[in-house]
């Protein structure tokens, strides 16, 4: 889990999708402990929360992803947490036996009817089957010395 380098702010989660399947893990602590989530976890400080998430997936999962575009945005007065739609690219799902006990690919639609799936996962695979787009990554190169820069927008 964390450790000095966390942003605790700043979060990110992924909706990867396979086949008609969602890639979930079985949470081990907190409030979503026994739920079957989607999995994601803090940034780290120096990182992009494209990068974090595609380390988060790896750690988690030993799933590779590419985030393509984002599907749902959380505010509240202490942190954010912005959700993706990811490709997978690689992988076999395996357990971290850490965060997680187990990672499954599951059929969407008994995902969606599952009393261990949370309200906020189901919510987030449902924006990311949804017909709209969401914001899409656009080429944004920008000046300054906070680069690299990202842009989502319709």
């Amino acid at each position: 889990m964390g450790n000095e380098n966390t942003n605790w702010g700043q979060s990110v989660t992924a909706v990867v999708i396979k086949d008609n399947k969602v890639l979930l893990a079985r949470h081990t602590y907190g409030g979503g402990k026994g739920k079957l989530i989607i999995p994601g976890g803090y940034v780290n400080i120096g990182e992009t929360p494209q990068q974090a998430l595609i380390r988060e997936y790896m750690e988690e999962t030993r799933i590779e992803i590419k985030p393509t575009n984002i599907i749902g945005i959380r505010f509240n007065m202490h942190d954010w947490y912005i959700a993706f739609r990811a490709e997978y690219v690689s992988g076999e799902p395996t357990s971290d036996h850490d965060e997680n006990s187990e990672v499954l690919w599951m059929d969407i639609e008994t995902a969606m009817s599952r009393e261990d799936v949370p309200e906020l996962t189901k919510k987030l695979i449902q924006s990311a089957i949804s017909k709209e787009n969401g914001l899409m990554n656009q080429e944004y190169q920008g000046s300054g010395k906070h680069a690299p820069y990202s842009l989502y927008c319709i």
